[in-house]
This record gives C-alpha cells, structure tokens and sequence, in this order.
C-alpha cells in the first residue's frame, strides 16, 4: 500500500534496486563459480599435490615396514632404507602442513575440509610413537600396516571434500578419480602384506583372510571406478590389465587366495613378486595420473565457460544495468516534467484562466472557448491522452461556465423587463392617483387615496430593487444634491406607516444626487422594518447630526426586544428603551447599512 501511494521518483527507485539486486545476484552466482575453479586450483596446488606425494611416501614406508617385520634378524640396510624412507615421509608431512596450513585453503576450503585435514595431522602426530612400538618389534605386521593405512585413508577423506565442483560431470569424473586412488592404494596394500609374508616365509594369522579381502575389494572397486571413466580411459584400462605383468599378478593373487601354502613352499617367492606387483604398480599408478590429466583438460572448457558467463553476467549485465538506470532516469524525468507542466496548467486554469472568463463572462463580453482554452500538448503517449483529457475538461468547464453566465444574463433581462414594465404602471399609477387626490375632497376618500399613494410607492420601490439586482440602473436619478430632510421625507413616502414617524431635526445637510435614490430606499427598508417588528400604537423616530467622517443617521423604535446574542428560543430580553443607529453618511454616498433594535443588537 505505501508502495502504491509512492511518489514515481520513489517507484523508478524501487525498480531500479531491484534491478540491481537481480544483476548482483545473477553475477555473484557465476561469480561463485568462477571462485569454485580458483578454489578448486588452488586447494590441487595447496592440498591434492602435498597430500599425493605424502601418500606415495607413506605407501612406501608401509611395504618397508612389512618387509623388516617380516625379516627374522635386522641386517644394516634394511635398517639404513628405512631411516631414509622416515625422512622422507616426515619432509612429506611438514611439506603437507606447510601447504594446507596456508590462507588459501580456510578462505577457499570447507568446514569439513578442514576438520578432515586436521585429522590426518593429528594421525601423522601419532606416527611416531607407532614406529618406536615397530622397533621395539612390540607390534606385528597387520598392526603396523593398518597404521599407515589409517592415515591414508584419512587423506583420501580429505580428497573427498575437494571433490565439490558445481559441474556434475566434472564432479564426477574427480570422484571417479579419487576412487581409482583407492584401487592404488588397496594394491599397495596387497604389496605390503605379500611382501611381508614372502619375507616371513609364511602368512600371519590372519594375514590370508586380510589379503582374499583386499583382492576382492580392489576388483570390485576397480570395477565399478572403471565404468564410470570415459570410453578412452575405459580402453586404456582394458589394455593395462590385459598385458603381462597384471596378467601374472592376477594369477599369483589367485595362487595365494586358494593356497596359502604356496608362501611356504616357495612357489611364489618375493623376486617373483615384486618383479611383478611393483611395475604393475607403477603403470596403473600412470594410468590414474592419465586420467587425472584427462580431468583437468576437461574442465578446461569448463573453467572457459565459467569465464563466459561471467563475462556475460558480470560485464554485459553490468552494461544492461547501466544502460536500463539511465533510461529509466531519463524517462522517470521526462515524465515528471510532463506531469509537472500538467499539474501547472491545471493550476494555471483554476487560479487564473478560468475566473478571468468567468468574470468577461459576467460582464456580458463575449468569450471565444477555442481561444480560451488552447489544447495542451504533451505527445501521444499515456501522459499526452491525460492532457487530452484535461483539455477536454478545461473546454467543457469554460463552456458551461459561459452557457451558465448567458443563463444568469438572460435571467437578469427577464427581470429588468418584468421591473420595467411594473416601473411604468406603477409611474402611470401614481399619475393617476396624484390627480385623484387633487381633485377629491371628502377627507376619507383622501385618506385612502394617500394610502393608495404610498402602497404604489412600495410598489415603484421593489420594482426599483429589482431593476437593482438585475444590473440596471434604477430609472429616478438626481443631479443636483438633495437635503437630507427631503431624503428622508421621501423614503416616508415609501412606507405604509408613515403617520407613525417622527423626524426629528436633521440639521442644514445636503445628499449627493448620484446617492439619493439609493438612501432612500435604504432609509425606508430599515424604517418599514422599525414599523413593521414594534406595536402598532408606538411611533418611530428618525434623527440625525453630523459626525467626524460624514453624517449620522438614528433609527429608534419602540420593538419586542432580543436578547444580546440575537433571539432564542422565542425568549425576550428586559425592555430598555430603543434607540438604532446606522453608518455615517457622507455628501457625495449614503452608505446606511443598519438599523440597531433594543439592548444594542442590529438588524440590516
């Protein structure tokens, strides 16, 4: 709602935040993406290549440490390969701690990342304490390989966290790969063990249970990594095993699952093992880095299109964001300007233009609409059918008005003919009765014939006002100034009642003649009304003196009475002796605009 009654400035405002929010939204998604890839190189480079090579030394250390577990007696060089592997797996640790300890893995790793990472360094922290129990010879093969085995695990927990890419395929294809890391390093376990049982000369409790375990689950997890690879490197994988070192291994595997005898009569012994297990080690470990190339040239296109789209996202939506703020001004602008100049042409015709041909009107001009009221333009757009419209309403408003100005016109003719025409009866009346009066001589027959004369006086009065109040002129007129003695006989002349008036002396004063008609009519409205609201048998008196600014004219009667503040509800206030007064008079008008009844109230 408040949306609604907004100002368009505030609307435009509105449009355009969320323009932007949206642009800002689109481009932080493609963004993301874009951090993705940078994190995903970055993490490879801080955190997949340290931990790779820890695990190569680890593997290494592990078939080490199986082989002098297996030894009966410790000979110098195994004692002096081993001291040399154990530094080079601790320069691997501090290489992995020194790299996913870095700002780039927490700003671009995850939570679980972290913990993950946290946890093989807690392993690697143990690791030496596992070795002192491996030298005391406190420990046996299986032990001391679950170990090693357990940090390498944790590593490749750690690689599952890499694996979030946005892009399904390639998220996929790096789970895939992470998998056949797996499958390396369960060979590299089959390696162990052998080796260490070869050395031994036997198996170890358990140990042959342990190895048809890892062979089983090696198979099955190269099976199911394989199928997800595409065709190439499924082609690849095919001719790898098919050739004849895995092709002896599969056999000895076979040889050791169904006869754990044959460790002990030397059937397999570790030259023929190792001849065997170590190369097809190190090919299928080229065949997962192929891959692992594979990888990365796909997501190539990938991190191309990601730049794509942010380029489209970020720098032509950025334009388009632009390019829509500008338009959006220089329209929300352009709008306001034509509402503006509609607003003041609204105003313009309300305050000015239309009174000012309302008031030509009245004073009968004759009045051109189309001049009057030129149309408006502002375009054909919604704005501009508005101000056709407001063109048709300042056309119809000037026109009614005219129409209604010739109808008071016409009204005000209708009147001054109608007063004209009494006017003319009532001087043709008053011709009629004057010669009556001059010729009759019975004293009640006169009597009536003045009362006569004075109700056609009335009469020529009202038709007097009317002519007044219709425009015109009345038709007496004085040229000459009139004493006011003779003012206000005339106005006597005019009432009913006269006989019930007294005038009192009014002193040497004499009455413009361009005023007399006017105060007369005045002096006998407000004497009639004195007359009319007192008893019949009080009499009203009429006085008058000159004042500092004009002349004072006093009308008393003897009325009913009101109260201060008019009358209420038929109450009466006490009765005080009359008096009524009206404005001062002055020689050249008579502007006498009241006659005052008891306690001070005045009545017009």
């Amino acid at each position: 709602m408040r949306l609604r009654n907004a100002s368009l400035r505030t609307k435009v405002t509105a449009l355009l935040v969320s323009l932007t929010a949206l642009w800002a939204f689109t481009a932080w998604v493609t963004v993301r993406d874009g951090l993705n890839m940078l994190g995903v190189a970055t993490l490879n480079t801080e955190v997949a290549d340290p931990s790779e090579r820890l695990i190569v030394e680890l593997q290494a250390e592990r078939r080490l440490t199986a082989i002098t577990l297996g030894s009966v007696g410790t000979e110098s060089r195994r004692r002096e390969a081993m001291a040399a592997q154990r530094k080079r797996t601790d320069a691997a640790d501090a290489h992995f701690r020194k790299l996913t300890g870095g700002s780039g893995v927490g700003l671009l790793g995850t939570p679980a990342l972290e913990r993950r990472i946290g946890e093989t360094r807690q392993l690697m922290d143990d690791l030496p304490a596992a070795r002192k129990a491996i030298d005391a010879g406190r420990v046996n093969r299986t032990w001391a390989a679950a170990e090693f085995t357990a940090i390498v695990d944790s590593i490749f927990r750690v690689y599952d966290s890499l694996a979030t890419l946005d892009d399904e395929e390639l998220a996929q294809d790096t789970r895939t790969l992470i998998e056949m890391n797996r499958v390396r390093d369960m060979l590299a376990q089959e390696d162990a063990l052998v080796m260490g049982a070869l050395t031994a000369g036997r198996f170890a409790e358990g140990e042959q249970i342990r190895f048809t375990q890892m062979v089983g689950t090696r198979r099955f997890l190269t099976e199911r990594a394989v199928a997800e690879l595409p065709a190439a490197d499924q082609e690849a994988h095919r001719r790898l095993v098919a050739g004849e070192q895995f092709t002896r291994l599969r056999i000895m595997e076979d040889q050791l699952i169904e006869d754990p005898n044959v460790v002990q009569a030397g059937v397999i012994d570790v030259t023929r093992w190792s001849s065997d297990a170590q190369p097809a080690q190190t090919k299928f470990t080229q065949a997962v880095l192929t891959a692992g190339s594979g990888v990365v040239e796909r997501s190539g296109p990938v991190a191309i299109g990601v730049i794509v789209r942010l380029a489209l996202a970020g720098g032509l939506g950025l334009v388009a964001v632009i390019a829509s703020v500008v338009l959006a001004i220089t329209t929300a602008r352009a709008l306001v300007q034509q509402l503006e100049k509609l607003r003041a042409a609204a105003w313009e015709l309300a305050n000015e233009r239309l009174p000012a041909v309302v008031e030509r009107i009245g004073h009968g001009q004759v009045v051109d609409v189309a001049a009057e009221a030129p149309p408006l333009k502002f375009g054909d757009d919604q704005i501009g059918q508005v101000g056709q419209a407001f063109n048709a309403v300042q056309r119809t408003a000037i026109k009614v008005a005219a129409e209604q100005a010739q109808l008071r016109r016409d009204i005000a003719d209708i009147l001054r003919n109608l007063a004209r025409r009494t006017q003319s009866l009532v001087h043709r009346q008053l011709s009629v009765l004057d010669v009556m009066e001059r010729r009759e001589n019975d004293p009640q027959e006169l009597r009536d014939l003045f009362r006569l004369d004075h109700l056609a006086t009335r009469m020529r009065r009202y038709a007097e006002n009317l002519l007044v109040l219709s425009g015109a002129a009345p038709g007496r007129a004085w040229r000459d100034a009139v004493p006011m003695i003779d003012v206000v006989r005339g106005s006597l002349a005019e009432i009913e009642d006269y006989t019930r008036v007294d005038v009192m002396p009014l002193g040497e004063v004499s009455l413009d003649g361009r005023a007399v008609s006017d105060v007369i009519h005045l002096i006998a409205e407000l004497v009639e009304n004195a007359a009319s609201f007192s008893p019949p048998y009080t009499t009203v008196q009429v006085g008058g003196y000159s004042v500092a600014h004009g002349y004072a004219l006093e009308i008393e009667d003897r009325g009913l009475g009101m109260s201060p503040r008019g009358h209420r509800g038929g109450q009466r206030a006490d009765r005080q002796p009359p008096r009524s007064s009206s404005s001062p008079a002055t020689p050249a008008s008579a502007c006498m605009s009241s006659a005052a009844w008891p306690n001070g109230t005045t009545s017009g």
